[in-house]
């Protein structure tokens, strides 16, 4: 059974379509990256799967359930780290986590969350209310973790993290995929998103205009790659250049560049190489996902341009098991 699955799911607000006949399947256990510009529909694409806004039209089943009609029993088993996670200012980062597993029923060890995380303990047992946006996602991270979920939806999770924090997150992320959970992982860090995804789904204007792996995209689009490589000997190019794929050779002394149209061509290619002259070193240049997403929508990943989403998440993560709505 998917994890998440829509059927033609619309949601308009008044003359505005933000989400438009949307069909989408994300598997069980797969790490799916929600990408597009600001006012493509993704916040309410999110909300419609936690049963926080109601479709106009079509559906969604979120693990087995109807996210309209049970929207509490989908919300039991995800985990949720909204974009603009609020804290409770007088509330310590520990008394968040127990809040969350109360409401969950769980029976994490608060403290074992919050290590995870890499939030201080001491900053842990401080009021809320002077941290800063770091620690506020680490907390919400934390959060979103209690109760092993069958789903983690996580919306700008590496916002205000530093490089050793988005480092961690990655790491978490894998390991929630190792240990059989579905994440749905919305970002304009569009590294992040490459280095952790098994597949994207790309959003514009209210409609989904691209799913499938990077890799994938790449040969949809004909992005190019490049491959640089040093060889023992400077070779014939006619015996690489005859590999189908395999746009352009230049070989200078013993450095040979080798341009793809398409990324499965990169390893015959370099089989080519090595059979004319044995290739001691390499290195590969893909078109990277921002290109991928910036040819999918004409815009920069972090641009403002369209109307902005009409909603956001009600509710913060720490009452995600709420009541339907």
């Amino acid at each position: 059974m998917p994890a998440i699955e829509t059927d033609g799911l619309t949601r308009r607000f008044g003359d505005l379509t933000a989400v438009d006949t949307l069909d989408l399947t994300v598997e069980d256990g797969e790490v799916f990256g929600f990408l597009g510009p600001n006012g493509a529909g993704k916040s309410t694409t999110i909300n419609m799967l936690l049963g926080f806004l109601k479709p106009t039209d079509g559906a969604a089943t979120v693990l087995g359930h109807d996210a309209a009609g049970q929207s509490r029993a989908v919300r039991q088993r995800t985990g949720l780290l909204p974009e603009g996670f609020e804290l409770y200012e007088n509330l310590t980062g520990r008394e968040h986590v127990v809040s969350a597993i109360d409401t969950k029923n769980a029976d994490d060890d608060p403290d074992h969350l919050i290590e995870r995380v890499g939030l201080d303990p001491e900053a842990a047992q401080r009021r809320a209310g002077g941290y800063s946006k770091g620690m506020t996602q680490r907390l919400a991270l934390a959060v979103a973790l209690v109760g092993e979920p069958d789903l983690l939806i996580l919306d700008e999770p590496s916002s205000g993290l530093d490089p050793k924090g988005a480092k961690l997150l990655r790491e978490i992320v894998r390991e929630e995929a190792d240990r059989g959970a579905t994440v749905f992982f919305s970002s304009h860090i569009l590294g992040q998103v490459e280095q952790v995804c098994d597949r994207v789904g790309i959003m514009n204007q209210g409609e989904m205009v691209a799913v499938d792996t990077i890799d994938a995209l790449r040969d949809q689009m004909g992005a190019e790659s490049l491959v640089a490589a040093e060889v023992a000997a400077s070779p014939d190019p006619d015996a690489v250049a005859a590999v189908d794929g395999v746009r352009e050779v230049t070989v200078d002394g013993n450095h040979v560049e080798i341009a793809c149209t398409q990324p499965r061509a990169k390893m015959p290619a370099l089989r080519a190489l090595d059979d004319a002259a044995t290739v001691t070193d390499i290195a590969v240049e893909d078109a990277d996902l921002e290109a991928l997403f910036e040819r999918y929508t004409g815009d920069d990943p972090g641009d403002g341009s369209g109307a902005e989403e009409a909603e956001k998440a009600p509710e913060s993560a720490a009452t995600a098991g709420g009541e339907d709505v």
